[in-house]
């Protein structure tokens, strides 16, 4: 029997888990009332897209020069420190949140001064542009403090992380949304309409770009209560030689360059995708057929990896943390299995979802306004559709890199997001070659599934071997006299706790369990389009409708297939009694 902490574990990864993903719906959920304030408030002409590329800027440069790193690297070090310092790693987290915040300070200013360079860099402003490009410029003076903002925002968040204290992280942007709308909503109050940007007032510029740095600020700060409930107190430290911050700064920097890999691909995808649109025009089709489509079918894509994946390898990280410090890599393997095994019976039925409703998802998404023609959400529809075939392997290879953080290991990921983004910029190259320009962007998101699918068993075998390796090497010589494992004179063999095929087998019984659903909620698709006439009415009561048809197939037919333990805390979530899965069914491996 599993001692009560152990027994406990799953239970509460699971909570803390629920509880990120409610804050990451409601902030999402807001996120849309935000975007519809500020339309109403600016429009979708050239004062949005100034105000657009002002806000877009600090978080891109955070998440460029900082924001990997903190989001990966920092949670495994300051767990440490917490298991091997005599203070609980006190000295050791102020002296990483006080050289963090020297760096952030100075990129901060840096941005702040160079705001002119930035803006021209993101957009093509030309001689006849001056007053557009100098509102833009103005904008993002105002915003650009909020970098400082996000680098405190993700220090204090990895602090509370480190220390099994998730919900803040995940409702602080809540608040964030909330002063945003306030803000827009006393600027449609107070100033007349603007057209263009000459109309846009001082005032206006300074209440619109400092309001949004406030929403930051107002984020980061939300954390504070929370972090001073853990019993942590801030206090400088600039004693950093032999402190051993060697460590977290230098898996920082395989960290960045992980994000330059990342960024690299995305500009060759756009070029491509760009390029596509170019082709498609030439050959005379008039949908869009480009970078829009593409990154609006991504958008939606990854919904189910941030609410359920993220929250859960989060919620976990810490815990494969400590277990490396105490040597206890099995631990580690078995803690991602059973995160993988528990999101599989959501993240299995998310893809069988977009696969059958695509349509009126993108239609409900992105179907607003006399520009968007029933052609162009086919495209959307079809780029979503091969995005969602590989969506299961997308999440694993999320979680599965996590395990190589774990270990302080920033290394390997970085080769394998090059391997990742090469293959995925390669693949999508041959699609742009060979396909008619009207298939060329499905094209590129199937070579996004089949990257993503070599990308999830090249990280699982390297991880397993990885967990191995570890494992033997920390494990404690056996006695003179110790009986060898079935008397082959071999030690016991070391395990990953991975259970790789398991896993994949359980991802290939959750599909078929779906398939019935999905396939009906396809059929039932088409029959609401051609009774009610299409439209907005058609895609909402198939998206009523076509979610429940997947739900019964899944409940009904996993469990006879063996996978009710993977859909149960599914069922319990949306309170439907479902029958306790056998407790011990299924053979382990390796």
């Amino acid at each position: 029997m599993a001692p009560p902490a152990e027994a406990a574990k799953p239970a509460s990864t699971a909570r803390n888990g629920m509880i990120m993903a409610l804050g990451s719906l409601t902030s999402r959920a807001l996120g849309f009332v935000r975007a519809g304030v500020i339309t109403a408030a600016l429009g979708t002409g050239f004062i949005a897209d100034g105000y657009a590329v002002a806000t877009m800027l600090p978080n891109t440069i955070f998440i460029m020069l900082i924001g990997g790193v903190l989001n990966s690297v920092f949670v495994p070090e300051l767990v440490r420190a917490a298991q091997q310092h005599a203070d609980k790693g006190v000295a050791y987290t102020n002296r990483l949140l006080t050289v963090c915040g020297v760096v952030l300070v100075t990129i901060t200013a840096v941005a702040f001064f160079c705001a002119p360079l930035i803006v021209d860099s993101y957009t093509p402003y030309g001689p006849g542009d001056t007053v557009q490009r100098d509102l833009t410029i103005a904008l993002a003076r105002y915003c650009l403090p909020a970098i400082l903002f996000y680098g405190f925002f993700g220090l204090l968040g990895q602090v509370l992380n480190s220390r099994d204290r998730f919900g803040a992280m995940m409702w602080a942007p809540v608040l964030n949304n909330v002063v945003v709308i306030a803000v827009f909503s006393l600027y449609l109050a107070i100033f007349v309409h603007a057209k263009d940007a000459g109309d846009v007032s001082d005032g206006a510029t300074m209440l619109l770009g400092l309001g949004s740095a406030f929403g930051i600020l107002v984020q980061a700060l939300a954390l504070v209560p929370s972090l001073r409930a853990s019993g942590f107190r801030y206090r400088p430290r600039f004693d950093w030689r032999g402190s051993g911050l060697t460590t977290p700064l230098r898996a920082a920097g395989w960290a960045l360059l992980l994000v330059v890999v990342t960024q690299l691909a995305f500009m060759a995808i756009t070029n491509l995708a760009t390029g596509a649109a170019s082709l498609a025009k030439h050959d005379g089709l008039t949908q869009g057929l480009g970078y829009t489509p593409y990154n609006n079918a991504y958008l939606l894509f990854i919904v189910p990896q941030g609410i359920i994946t993220v929250s859960l390898v989060t919620a976990i990280l810490p815990s494969m943390s400590r277990s490396v410090t105490a040597g206890r890599f099995e631990d580690v393997g078995r803690e991602l299995a059973h995160t993988l095994r528990s999101s599989a019976g959501m993240i299995v039925p998310a893809s069988a979802i977009f696969l059958s409703l695509a349509g009126p998802i993108a239609a409900l998404a992105y179907q607003h306004g006399p520009g968007v023609t029933d052609a162009d959400i086919d495209v959307v529809t079809q780029i979503l559709m091969a995005f969602a075939l590989g969506l299961p392997a997308f999440c694993a290879q999320y979680a599965l890199a996590r395990g190589f953080y774990a270990m302080s290991d920033a290394k390997t990921p970085f080769w394998l997001t090059t391997i990742t983004s090469g293959s995925n910029v390669l693949l999508s190259w041959a699609a742009y070659l060979v396909l008619p320009s009207r298939w060329i962007i499905v094209g590129m998101a199937g070579a996004h599934t089949v990257a993503v699918l070599i990308s999830a068993a090249i990280t699982g075998r390297a991880l397993g071997r990885r967990l191995r390796k570890e494992g033997a090497a920390t494990a404690a010589p056996l006695p003179a006299d110790a009986t060898l494992e079935l008397g082959t004179g071999h030690r016991p063999r070391v395990r990953s706790g991975l259970d790789g095929g398991r896993l994949v087998a359980l991802h290939l019984t959750l599909a078929l369990a779906c398939a019935p659903g999905a396939l009906a909620a396809y059929w039932l698709t088409g029959k609401l389009d051609s009774a009610l006439g299409g439209g907005m009415p058609a895609a909402l009561a198939a998206l009523a409708a076509g979610p429940l048809a997947v739900l019964v197939s899944v409940l009904l037919l996993a469990r006879p297939l063996g996978a009710g333990a993977a859909v149960a805390p599914l069922a319990r979530k949306l309170r439907i009694p479902y029958p306790e899965p056998a407790v011990g069914g299924g053979k382990h491996r390796r």
